[in-house]
């Protein structure tokens, strides 16, 4: 970084101002660099009783996923025991998470989703 340097006025010195706000000022340029967000991913876990047409529409409903796409993942999820609805940010990811397990627990359904760093 190459700090950039006031000209002086006429008369005045470095750190002799006097009171007259005329001295040297050096103003270093910083460059603020942003960090992209940690990403999460949201799972379904398979289990023996939650019906597949409520594991499809949790997902239409809190994924925006399409019939078709939903029912992919939906047996994805039935034949390999965890699926993934979606990559999201924390906030996104656990707000997702909680919405589901809400859904699914007012319906009586065991439906399990979590979520995990990727």
């Amino acid at each position: 970084m190459k700090p950039s340097r006031v000209k002086m006025t006429q008369g005045s010195h470095q750190g002799d101002d006097k009171g007259t706000g005329s001295g040297t000022i050096v103003a270093p340029k910083t460059k603020t660099v942003t960090k992209r967000p940690s990403l999460y991913r949201v799972l379904l876990l398979n289990d023996d009783y939650t019906p597949m047409e409520f594991v499809v529409h949790v997902l239409e409903r809190f994924f925006q996923k399409g019939r078709e796409e939903a029912t992919q993942i939906m047996l994805h999820v039935h034949h390999h025991g965890v699926g993934e609805c979606g990559v999201f940010t924390y906030e996104i990811a656990e707000t997702k998470v909680t919405q589901v397990m809400d859904f699914a627990r007012k319906h009586q359904h065991p439906l399990q989703c979590v979520m995990e760093k990727k």
